[in-house]
């Protein structure tokens, strides 16, 4: 079964890439021509963004797209046989800087993450990742490694729980919901996803927003079973590192957490020109950054009408510094 997926921010994430965007500075005026570079996709799900870069690029660029998902990867493969600039690379991007110098590739030109689940994932219930389908609750991006969320939940404790639900997911009411799950699975193992979704959902106050009440929960179970903050933290420190100067990182957030990580990475070094004010330095004997954020676009109103999971994206750019 074909599952579509609508990119978020298409057309402002691969402008950013290509420094088309204003504030960023520019590779070239010449907009029409087809830009030569080495570009990373750190998240490729279906391709949208990368199709789309492809658009612009000259025959002897190449894009490395990764992704954890199988399912992924073998829609990458295919596009990259129909089109040599491609190379698919089953991996997460935190491993991106092994990747790139594995392949004698000293920098590249842009990267771009777009994090979150992908709408084939969440649309196909045996995936696990949706409290609205039943599936076999996994919610594991790559299936053929570490344990599932049915596994960890059969052996984890009320406070292993309550943790994971409230530092993941930021639920107030995760002590409620870890004593909740370890005293049905006593009774019967949990299995589905619905199985969960109905667990939560009856401890706790229906959101007054609309909201499912296991939103957050499984959220914050997928978060923790992946791996993701470990790897977002690691995938975009090494992402700084083998950007050229004046290359972009661009980055696509759904959430706090991740938006948070992001922010602290990309202006860190700019907050550690505060410790030198009032010092008696010249301009140039300060610091340089290795990297600036230059610029925040959240979706529009037309945009979340069309793909209302496009509603909390908070796209981020950061350009590594000249010197």
């Amino acid at each position: 079964m074909n599952f579509e997926h609508r990119p978020v921010l298409l057309k402002e994430a691969v402008n950013s890439l290509l420094k088309k965007e204003q504030k960023i500075h520019m590779f070239s005026s010449r907009d029409h021509d087809p830009i030569s570079g080495i570009f990373i996709d750190g998240t490729f799900g279906r391709g949208g963004h990368t199709q789309e870069l492809l658009s612009f690029l000259d025959d002897s660029s190449k894009i490395l797209v990764f992704d954890k998902d199988p399912e992924a990867i073998e829609f990458a493969r295919k596009m990259s046989e129909k089109d040599n600039r491609i190379e698919a690379i089953h991996s997460s991007f935190a491993n991106i800087k092994d990747e790139v110098f594995h392949r004698n590739i000293s920098c590249v030109d842009g990267i771009l993450l777009d994090l979150g689940v992908s709408s084939p994932q969440l649309d196909d219930g045996s995936r696990g990742f949706s409290f609205l389908k039943e599936g076999p609750l996994d919610m594991r991006m790559d299936p053929t490694k570490g344990i599932s969320v049915a596994e960890w939940l059969s052996i984890a404790s009320v406070d292993e729980i309550r943790e994971v639900i409230l530092n993941y997911g930021e639920e107030r009411f995760a002590f409620k919901i870890a004593k909740a799950i370890v005293a049905r699975r006593e009774k019967k193992a949990f299995t589905t996803t619905l199985d969960l979704a109905e667990c939560i959902s009856s401890v706790i106050p229906k959101k007054k927003n609309g909201k499912h009440p296991a939103t957050r929960s499984f959220q914050a179970l997928r978060i923790y079973i992946n791996n993701e903050l470990f790897d977002l933290s690691k995938g975009i420190t090494s992402a700084i590192e083998i950007l050229k100067p004046g290359g972009v990182l661009v980055t696509i957030s759904f959430h706090s957490l991740e938006d948070r990580i992001i922010k602290n990475i990309i202006t860190f070094d700019e907050s550690k020109k505060s410790i030198y004010a009032g010092l008696p330095l010249l301009q140039k004997d300060l610091p340089v950054p290795k990297v600036r954020q230059v610029l925040k676009i959240l979706p529009d109103e037309s945009e979340v009408s069309r793909n209302p999971r496009a509603r909390s994206a908070v796209l981020r750019v950061a350009q590594k510094s000249f010197l």
